[in-house]
């Protein structure tokens, strides 16, 4: 099972008590999605992001910019995506001022540039890299579309855990890989000593304009993860996901989106109305929450929804879910 550290757990806890029961919010935000510059080293068939924010890929968010949006979010976990986040020069600034303010920090990389980072950004339990790697080398060097990134990434995980480091995986799963790759894939990631892996289904953005054939329909995301959990079932496999997530993604269970949750700022401004869609740029985060209408998006509301899975839209759903019942709470809890 993932080995979190415990402060951050105790400290979501204590944060969603606070939002839902003491002050009886609706809606809040559980983890920033930052996003410093959408600039990447790699241009992966899958990725949405470099066709969406190619005009801007000469922009940058400032360190006092980034700290400033982490603290008018408020929430305890910082997401860095982007782009490839280990570009910007004064990333280390970045992620320092976020854990400064008592914040966990997830930053997001395809480990090209990893050791780049091991001299300027320390280990501490407030700090995890989160490697994205789509399968064992032949089929993750096809997804990014460039040979050799895979023993690359893997080779400086590998001195990351021997440093210290808290490190986690991100894996996208496509049509036309089969189960065992990814059994195989999430076995070797367990044995290397990853603390978790993060799973989600191929997501098909309008803005990918090649190989859209690889996204994967609902149903078939979720024969394809009920295949791949009933093969590491005995496994010990560190999934990082919530296991309610796990059942819906499986098709066990039905949620509504819950895309506020995951807010995210780009260099645009704050991105309305989810990490996956971007009807507009807002400039605040009051304003995101207050004029979008949120019941307009999701499953069976709006067409570019209906093959999403993906955990920035539900997995907080299953955890407020769980708080008014006691065996799903439960479950939460030894998962």
């Amino acid at each position: 099972m993932p080995k979190r550290p415990i402060a951050l757990e105790l400290g979501m806890a204590t944060y969603l008590a606070k939002k839902k029961l003491l002050q009886r919010k609706e809606r809040f935000p559980f983890t920033l999605m930052l996003e410093p510059l959408e600039l990447c080293n790699l241009a992966c068939t899958g990725c949405g992001r470099i066709q969406e924010y190619k005009d801007v890929f000469h922009k940058r968010l400032t360190v006092e910019e980034c700290l400033r949006v982490a603290d008018e979010c408020g929430a305890p976990i910082v997401n860095i995506p982007g782009g490839e986040p280990l570009i910007h020069k004064q990333i280390d600034e970045i992620v320092h001022g976020i854990i400064d303010q008592g914040r966990f920090v997830y930053l997001c990389t395809n480990g090209i540039l990893m050791n780049k980072a091991f001299d300027r950004i320390e280990p501490s339990k407030r700090f995890a890299f989160v490697v994205h790697i789509d399968g064992m080398e032949s089929v993750h060097d096809h997804a990014v579309d460039r040979r050799g990134v895979f023993k690359k990434a893997t080779a400086h995980m590998r001195e990351a855990i021997a440093r210290g480091y808290r490190v986690c995986t991100n894996t996208t799963i496509f049509r036309g890989t089969p189960a065992e790759e990814y059994v195989e894939l999430f076995t070797y990631l367990r044995d290397m000593g990853v603390e978790g892996c993060i799973t989600s289904p191929g997501y098909d953005y309008e803005s990918v304009t090649h190989d859209r054939e690889q996204f994967l329909a609902r149903t078939e995301a979720q024969a394809l993860y009920a295949e791949v959990h009933e093969r590491c079932d005995g496994l010990d496999i560190p999934f990082y996901n919530n296991p309610l997530f796990h059942e819906f993604l499986q098709g066990k269970r039905d949620y509504r989106c819950s895309a506020w949750s995951m807010p995210t700022y780009t260099v645009e401004g704050w991105r309305s109305p989810c990490y996956l869609l971007a009807d507009k740029h807002v400039g605040s985060i009051r304003e995101l929450f207050e004029d979008t209408d949120w019941e307009n998006y999701g499953t069976d509301r709006d067409p570019r929804c209906a093959n999403c899975l993906m955990h920035c839209g539900y997995e907080a759903t299953t955890i407020l879910d769980a708080m008014s019942s006691p065996k799903d709470l439960l479950a939460l809890a030894r998962g």
